[in-house]
């Protein structure tokens, strides 16, 4: 049988305290980039009388794997066990290992000036989560941040990753991340629609396009200076950084924001913190939502936000790569095995978290982020 049957035939097989079952009516796994915590859905119908066994409770790990492939590990949130004349029903809720850090407060109370390293060891670890990885140099993982009573430990640690021009996620082996995207990997597959039908692989192609949140300049005032009655005196601002959007410039749009931003005690801080804010404006812009049978992309791999992905839809105008922010792997009575796609621009989430080595040569791709041009004004 081809390969690509037996990936539409492939089932999610839950793991829990050395028991395996792959035997579901439908599920749902949901992985988001922007979401703190991954989650899961299964749900089984049947006629015969079933008790649970006695490991299936709530807070237990478990890991999702489809076929040889793990897509999550975690824990059991909830279950529903329903019996009726009908007939017996079973639905198992979960999260991946962040959902300890989303629903707890950070040990400690407060921390004034902690590090990337204290919030991992003091944090993190104490919360169950021993294997983590950052991707990013030494010179990345400086900066620090204050820590408020009552801030969750995500709070916590996604405040100090961003401080940092950095990103948390989980991996599907429970490994937390702190890094960026690999704008470098090559796309994991191609995604058609052309008007005559010959050779379309998706179910379905939207396109949203916003202007909304949207913003040509943005200027970061880093330890700003007094006000008078004609707004800042410039002469007594210490830092600030503007950053550009050229793509709306070109089309003759100003929508201006300026941003007051104490914590950047430098060129280089106001600079990543406008960086950022430019970067996010623009990805909330644009976005792809594509369905797709089956879950694995034409490389193999089970679709995974952080890969890229070719996009050539004649309807649309598309014709280039972009990033895939989150997916949901779904099986459904009405459509199958199916899975759902967003995807935003491509080398514009998390800027500096990896940076994309600079190629030799001219043209834009020498440097993806030529668009965002920077504007230093004096002290």
């Amino acid at each position: 049988m081809p390969t690509p049957n037996k990936a539409l035939e492939e089932s999610i097989r839950l793991s829990i305290g050395g028991l395996a079952h792959e035997e579901w009516d439908g599920w749902s796994i949901e992985s988001d980039l922007l979401i703190a915590s991954d989650g899961f859905e299964l749900e089984l119908y049947t006629k015969d009388a079933t008790r649970l066994p006695s490991v299936l409770a709530e807070g237990a790990p478990c890991s999702l794997t489809l076929g040889k492939d793990r897509v999550l590990t975690g824990q059991v949130d909830e279950f529903e066990h329903d019996i009726s004349r009908q007939g017996i029903s079973m639905r198992i809720t979960g999260r991946d290992r962040a959902a300890p850090l989303v629903d707890c407060s950070a040990p400690f109370v407060s921390m004034r000036e902690a590090t990337l390293a204290q919030i991992l060891d003091q944090v993190v670890k104490p919360l169950g989560i021993t294997q983590f990885e950052i991707r990013a140099a030494q010179a990345k993982t400086r900066r620090r941040v204050q820590i408020e009573p009552g801030q969750s430990a995500w709070e916590a640690l996604l405040q100090v990753a961003e401080a940092n021009g950095l990103w948390p996620w989980v991996e599907p082996d429970g490994r937390l991340i702190i890094g960026g995207p690999d704008y470098n990997a090559a796309p994991v597959g191609t995604l058609v629609m052309r008007e005559d039908g010959v050779g379309n692989n998706v179910q379905r192609l939207s396109v949203r396009r916003s202007i909304a949140n949207r913003y040509s300049q943005i200027t970061v005032l880093g330890q700003h200076g007094q006000y008078d009655n004609d707004g800042l005196d410039s002469k007594r601002a210490h830092l600030r950084s503007v950053i550009q959007d050229e793509t709306l410039a070109r089309r003759g749009i100003f929508r201006p924001k300026v941003v007051i931003d104490s914590s950047s005690e430098n060129q280089d801080m106001a600079t990543t913190r406008g960086r950022k804010l430019l970067a996010d404006s623009r990805l909330e812009g644009f976005e792809i939502r594509a369905v797709v049978m089956g879950h694995r992309a034409d490389n193999g791999q089970v679709w995974s936000p952080g890969q890229r992905v070719i996009v050539r839809s004649e309807p649309h105008g598309l014709d280039a790569t972009y990033f895939l922010m989150s997916r949901t792997l779904r099986l459904t009575r009405g459509e199958g095995r199916i899975t759902e796609l967003r995807l935003r621009e491509d080398k514009l989430w998390v800027l500096d978290g990896n940076p994309t080595k600079k190629r030799k040569g001219k043209g834009k791709k020498a440097n993806p982020d030529a668009e965002l041009i920077e504007i230093f004004k004096g002290l």
